[in-house]
């Protein structure tokens, strides 16, 4: 299953043309696309699917999301135990 995850932006970049970000999921960070959220900013929350930032969301909304995660297992199956820099498999 592939869903949509909230996270916050820590850093942003440019690569290839490409705005680019960091994106921390509680605790795990994963580069991200943000081309498609042009006036995200460090401190915002977005949605992340596949890698693509869809949009911003407020924190309050980001938190009660990633806790519902976290209580259904779900969480961990969507982000892996990966590291930021290993070769997506997806």
């Amino acid at each position: 299953m592939c869903l949509g995850i909230p996270g916050k932006i820590i850093e942003t970049y440019e690569q290839n043309g490409l705005k680019m970000g960091r994106v921390d999921f509680g605790g795990v960070v994963r580069e991200t696309c943000l081309a498609y959220v042009p006036d995200a900013q460090i401190g915002d929350y977005t949605i992340v699917h596949v890698g693509f930032a869809l949009n911003l969301i407020d924190e309050d909304e980001a938190q009660k999301t990633l806790e519902l995660f976290n209580q259904i297992g779900l969480l961990g199956e969507e982000l892996g135990d990966a590291p930021d820099d290993a070769p997506s498999t997806r």
